[in-house]
């Protein structure tokens, strides 16, 4: 298969199992592929959710100088407002609660920000519907 499209986006990453743990556990990502760059020895991860084509790229680093700040965030659509809940409550106990839950309607949803061991933003989401916007745009 030939990869068309937006296949991922890459993140400076200082603690990389601590970042895979975050992203495991917040977006149910898991590590499809990971190695030392051959000419560089640093490490890189590749994580996916399985649902599509598409892989956070961790690639680790002394120090991260800019971040995904909230405006510019990756974003994981949720099963549940439920859901949402419950990994914002998680997020809360661990001081990785930027936003609380917010219903901001249609089609924004239902929403949250999580902050990620390097300060990279996550929204949660539930409601978006951005799969049937794409498929009513086809």
């Amino acid at each position: 298969m030939i990869d068309v499209g937006l296949t991922h986006v890459a993140l400076p990453v200082t603690d990389i199992e601590q970042s895979i743990q975050f992203y495991s556990d917040y977006a149910q990502m898991q590590v499809i592929h990971r190695r030392l760059d051959a000419d560089t020895g640093v490490a890189v991860v590749w994580l996916s959710d399985r649902t599509r084509p598409f892989v956070i790229v961790l690639i680790q680093t002394s120090s991260v100088n800019s971040v995904l700040s909230p405006l510019a965030h990756l974003g994981v659509g949720c099963q549940s407002r439920e859901f949402v809940n419950a990994l914002c409550e998680k997020a809360r106990q661990e001081g990785v609660l930027l936003q609380e839950p917010k219903d901001s309607g249609y089609p924004i949803g239902y929403w949250a920000f999580l902050r990620d061991p390097d300060g990279h933003t996550l929204e949660l989401s539930y409601g978006q519907e951005i799969g049937l916007t794409v498929e009513q745009t086809r």
